[in-house]
């Protein structure tokens, strides 16, 4: 193989491996040789790291909680594959377009039999995977368009999942232009070390490819940026800047460059003449194969070297691809008149056969785009922006056919009014396309293929059926007898009548906010219930709390929660929903509970600009979020208050009163806040730190932090929000909301309602006390009752320890979530649970009025999955 690799950053974390690190290599710029023997003393190092008792530890604990404080990096070599032009069989295809979101920038796929290479890693891309059984695992190259949450908010989950999928850690190699280095080092707070072997940053102030400045014009690079190249492919850039790099300001946080990414395969190799080879001596055998594919042979005598130019025709150039990112119109400029791209327009020397286009329908139907794409006329252009064919249809079919059975089952818990208005904009929007014969709206799976060339063209073969709400209802009524049953059972439970209502509230305490709330003070959304990564059923922590006209909160933010609250409410309500969200509170820094935060937050940074509601939002967390989060402050501006969950818990609360009475001030007179960078305030003290079960506050008591919280809870209605110490990973936080007491309609005072939500944790009394009396217990059940040791072992709770927990405080009603992705569709669960209890599926919304019921629906949920509680063959790797 004849790679070139123009520049390389093998890092990784020392604390992975010391024995890796003694044998690491320094400053790997170029390789012309594969490095087999390297990765086979790697793996062997890997192996007897894991047999050495004395490492072993040092490997198991360089879990996400250590990797946060960020580890010296050293370089490792890198992972060879090699080329082989006998490939026949090479294709482009598109993910994640048209989605039931339309925010996420789509993933391309450029395939090859022996490589693999992806650009762009939106948010969701895992699950979109594993619904259409694809995999992941032979990743060689990973490219951004843009640095931003939009294009790299799957890039932390992906990295976790390939880290752990090989033996010796993450070997894909990743590419971004501009400021990379610092999504890199805002990764690297909470993904190990080992995830982040190899990453290339280019088109900066000094090109880094080739160690040499960059020759800008104000439209960009006079010639492409060469990354890399091997017998399959040349791949190189083109840097877009916006108002073609004239008058923009270096803004801090800010990385708005664009990338076009130029695809060359390697030229084709001409026809093979037997002829020409009988002449030079040779048979009919093997040796013609091997000639066919670009090897030189010896004659069959052995007195001649025989080449491939001696016995083939003409080659001819390999097929062109082009990705282009011009993501709004203050860019279209410098794509106008970019000199780079001047020889690959049609007639100009290289013919470029497919541009796929990852531009918004803003910029492509711009007259002046579509002009530029008549320069291509020989491409076919695959429209593979926002709002392509099938805008609003879910994507994620299996998850969208489960919620529209549960829906049909009980609608009042199980809402689809998200893909209900999705399916019917989808009937009524138009796509605009320009008037170009070769112009497509790209759409899942579809496929460009350019290897055999006999077979260049589109292939949609394997675009998947569009799925409707509305025929799935029409299935289920038809078709399927236990729907059926779970239907005419929640019926008769949910149309109770008044006499039936006050028979149920005699046989048990019925909470007065229960009894006499009104249904739009509290609803409970589920937007994330399952551990670890998302599955086709369930996607990762995220908890909404919808307090109507006072706002909301969100407890937790797994990747893919934005997406959630479109899918649950439909594009402008989940807009209208963020644009009003009062606060987000995340229980640890495990990645699967917060790697979502930074595209929730840039997105309502962009939505509340320049409106009454554009403030900094209210963040709490364990303290190493707020280190992630400056990082990526770095990348994009989030526009935040953080306050560290610490400076919530009830001792921070007695520390606060105390400093207040002895300094007549109330929170004391910590008050020395500093802003990190735009938009994240946070508070570095002087005093001496308190302290509370082993944990310390920073220096003293944040007191901005706190009054941005008191603001909060006033605006919200709420009298009190604190987090409690729980036992899963250091700075792991469960929470404990009481809402004001309101009057009743006799106009006497009712208490408020009190959530609990336990994060993730083991039982423990902290989290008992805090619950005494609660309304309803959100709590974690990764793992059903025949798992106590795995539960042990990995700090989580089985089901009857979860339930114990809220029959020992008390509490009204117990929903259990953060279930194991072994369990597929329902977690295992016993009868003898449902009098108080409930699961928790994706999706699911349970209002405050509603939870006098909520228990019944167990015999029906059962009655609906009876042929599907069944264990599923899942990695079962918790975080």
């Amino acid at each position: 193989m004849n790679t070139r690799l123009f520049t390389v950053y093998a890092e990784t974390s020392s604390s992975v491996c010391p024995k890796l690190a003694r044998r690491s290599l320094t400053n790997i710029i170029s390789m012309s040789t594969p490095m087999a023997h390297d990765a086979k003393r790697l793996k062997e190092d890997y192996v007897a790291c894991k047999n050495d008792p004395s490492l072993h530890m040092e490997h198991k604990s360089c879990g996400a909680q250590r990797n946060s404080t960020g580890r010296k990096l050293h370089h490792l070599p890198i992972r060879h594959t090699v080329p082989n032009q006998s490939s026949n069989n090479c294709f482009l295809q598109i993910y994640g377009t048209g989605s039931d979101t339309g925010e996420t920038v789509a993933t391309v796929l450029l395939f090859f039999d022996q490589q693999r290479f992806v650009f762009n890693v939106g948010e969701g891309l895992q699950r979109f995977c594993t619904e259409y059984r694809i995999k992941l695992s032979k990743i060689d190259h990973i490219f951004l368009t843009r640095i931003c949450a939009e294009t790299a908010g799957g890039l932390p989950g992906l990295l976790l999942t390939l880290a752990g999928i090989n033996e010796i850690g993450m070997t894909a190699q990743i590419w971004g232009p501009g400021e990379f280095q610092n999504l890199v080092n805002a990764i690297r707070r909470f993904v190990p070390n080992a995830a982040m072997l190899h990453t290339h940053s280019f088109g900066g102030e000094l090109d880094e490819i080739g160690g040499k400045e960059m020759v800008n014009t104000v439209a960009g690079a006079l010639t492409p940026i060469a990354l890399l190249e091997n017998e399959l492919v040349k791949i190189s850039a083109v840097i877009l800047h916006p108002n073609g790099g004239s008058d923009v300001p270096k803004v801090k946080g800010s990385t708005r460059v664009s990338v076009i990414y130029i695809c060359e395969l390697t030229e084709v190799l001409g026809k093979f003449d037997p002829k020409k080879a009988l002449a030079k001596g040779l048979n009919p055998g093997p040796k013609y194969g091997k000639l066919q594919r670009g090897e030189s042979v010896m004659s069959d005598d052995g007195q001649q070297k025989v080449n491939p130019e001696d016995v083939l025709g003409p080659a001819s150039p390999g097929p062109i691809i082009m990705l282009v990112d011009c993501p709004d119109i203050n860019f279209l400029h410098a794509l106008l008149s970019l000199p780079s791209l001047q020889l690959y327009y049609s007639g100009s020397g290289k013919t470029v056969n497919c541009i796929v286009h990852l531009s918004p329908p803003s910029v492509t139907n711009d007259e002046h785009y579509q002009e530029w794409m008549l320069k291509f006329n020989d491409a076919h252009h695959l429209m593979a922006g926002r709002h392509g064919k099938n805008p609003g249809l879910p994507i994620l079919k299996s998850s969208a056919y489960q919620l529209s059975k549960l829906n049909y089952v009980c609608p009042d818990v199980f809402p689809i009014s998200g893909f209900l208005e999705a399916e019917h904009q989808n009937l009524t929007v138009q796509q605009s396309l320009c008037k170009m014969d070769k112009a497509v709206s790209a759409e899942n799976l579809l496929k460009f293929r350019l290897r055999p060339i006999s077979a260049l063209g589109l292939d949609s073969s394997s675009v998947p059926e569009n799925f409707s709400v509305l025929t799935a209802r029409e299935e289920f009524a038809r078709d399927c007898k236990n729907v059926l049953e779970a239907k005419e059972f929640v019926s008769r439970v949910w149309n109770r009548t008044e006499e039936e209502d006050s028979g149920m509230c005699k046989s048990e305490m019925v909470p007065e906010c229960v009894l006499q709330g009104e249904r739009d003070e509290l609803e409970i959304v589920f937007l994330g219930t399952g551990s670890s990564q998302p599955s086709k059923y369930r996607n990762v922590s995220g908890i909404y709390l919808h307090l109507f006209k006072q706002g909301g909160i969100l407890l937790d933010c797994g990747e893919g929660t934005y997406a959630q609250l479109k899918r649950r409410y439909g594009s402008e309500a989940a807009d209208d929903i963020l644009r009003n969200l009062n606060c987000v509170w995340i229980s640890h820094i495990h990645a699967d509970h917060h790697a979502g935060l930074p595209r929730l937050l840039s997105e309502r940074k962009r939505l509340v600009a320049g409106s009454p509601a554009d403030r900094p939002i209210l963040v709490i967390g364990p303290k190493p979020l707020r280190a992630v989060l400056h990082a990526y402050e770095m990348v994009e501006e989030l526009a935040m208050v953080f306050l560290d969950s610490s400076q919530t818990t009830a001792a921070a609360e007695a520390a606060a009163e105390a400093l207040s009475e002895s300094n007549g001030t109330a929170d004391g007179i910590m008050d020395s806040s500093t802003t990190m960078n735009d938009g994240v305030t946070t508070t570095e003290q002087t005093d001496k730190p308190l302290k509370e079960g082993g944990m310390h506050f920073q220096k003293g008591v944040d007191a901005t932090g706190r009054s941005t919280l008191r603001d909060m809870l006033r605006c919200t209605g709420l009298q009190s929000l604190q987090s409690v110490e729980v036992v899963h990973c250091h700075n792991a936080f469960g929470i404990v909301i009481v809402s004001e007491s309101k009057r009743n309609q006799q106009g006497n005072l009712r208490p408020g309602w009190k959530l609990v939500y336990s994060g993730d944790t083991r039982p423990c009394q902290a989290l008992v006390d805090a619950s005494y009396g609660a309304t309803v217990l959100i709590h974690e059940a990764t793992f059903d009752d025949s798992m106590p040791m795995e539960a042990i072992s990995k700090n989580h709770s089985i089901t009857k320890e979860a339930i114990e927990v809220g029959m020992s405080a008390g509490v009204y009603r117990i929903i259990l979530t953060h279930f194991s992705q072994r369990y597929p569709k329902i977690p295992v669960f016993d009868e003898s649970y449902t009098n108080k209890t409930c699961i928790a599926f994706d999706m699911m919304s349970v209002n405050l009025a509603d939870l006098l019921l909520l228990p019944r629906l167990l015999p029906a949920l059962k009655t609906l999955f009876q042929d599907e509680m069944l264990l599923e063959d899942e990695d079962d790797s918790i975080d």
